[in-house]
């Protein structure tokens, strides 16, 4: 049993928990996630990436965002509970190294797996810059987090009611046009990462991009994280989640995303109705 030790609501429907897990914490590297089941075997798995963990603690930390019947039935649990299973750590872990000047760009709930790779490329020693952007300021999560990190932390929004007004690849073209970048790493929603993609290729910056936001059991035995990545067939969870973004098909991914939008969406409105977190609530 894994217990809640702290529960935080980072925007309207995007919680954090640290959870007690002293094994995963000791082992758990940058980029890598784990499957957790609220009540047990016959639960929904649902795949999310470890956002930071504290090995002296014993604790990692996990952000999602209530979509569906489990994450919104997560969303409701509080401090003192306990989840019956957390697996992991899972995936392979990011490359991190020197590599020079890296540029890290998130979008959305992506924000909180990019964290703990940029944490670790500049320990690594990396000379780092960190974008993150989201629809309008109340969605902007992280921001704190991400400017101990980089002093010149850029928040982009959609609106333009907080920090800079536009999408994430304008600086992200302003950085690598005025300098030399090694490596970037981008990780939100795919029409992000595949607009960011084409602004590094343009530049010839080799660049990673996480794919963990569609995974489903974790394990690749489902299928249904399966991606083409330089025209071959790899599977999100076990042979990713972070690809050579200029690799990537984006344009098979994104199609086979909308598959089921619409069943999606209908399950997300009836789990408010069902569950009722509304904004200021949970």
């Amino acid at each position: 049993m894994y217990k809640i030790l702290k529960k935080e609501k980072l925007s309207p429907e995007v919680f954090r928990f640290t959870l007690s897990a002293p094994l995963i914490a000791k082992e758990r590297k940058a980029g890598q996630f784990v499957i957790i089941q609220k009540g047990g075997d016959y639960e929904e798995r649902i795949p999310l990436t470890i956002a930071d963990s504290d090995r002296e603690k014993g604790t990692i930390d996990i952000v999602f965002q209530a979509v569906g019947d489990g994450t919104h039935r997560l969303a409701l649990m509080n401090e003192g509970e306990e989840i019956e299973n957390v697996l992991g750590p899972l995936g392979r872990p990011t490359d991190i190294k020197k590599y020079g000047k890296v540029v890290l760009v998130g979008g959305g709930v992506g924000v909180a797996p990019l964290y703990p790779i940029a944490k670790a490329m500049k320990e690594a020693g990396n000379d780092i810059s960190i974008i993150i952007g989201a629809r309008n300021k109340g969605l902007v999560i992280e921001e704190d987090e991400m400017r101990a990190l980089d002093e010149n932390l850029i928040v982009m929004t959609d609106d333009g009611s907080y920090g800079r007004k536009g999408l994430v690849t304008i600086p992200l073209e302003e950085i690598i046009s005025t300098g030399h970048v090694d490596l970037a790493v981008v990780i939100g929603p795919a029409v992000m990462m595949r607009a960011a993609s084409k602004v590094t290729e343009k530049y010839s910056v080799p660049t990673i991009a996480s794919l963990n936001t569609i995974m489903i059991d974790g394990t690749g035995m489902c299928g249904g994280c399966r991606v083409s990545i330089g025209g071959k067939t790899k599977f999100v969870c076990v042979d990713g989640p972070e690809f050579d973004a200029h690799q990537v098909d984006w344009d098979n991914l994104m199609a086979r995303q909308r598959t089921f939008r619409d069943f999606e969406q209908e399950e997300h409105h009836k789990c408010h109705a069902v569950y009722g977190i509304k904004e200021g609530e949970a």
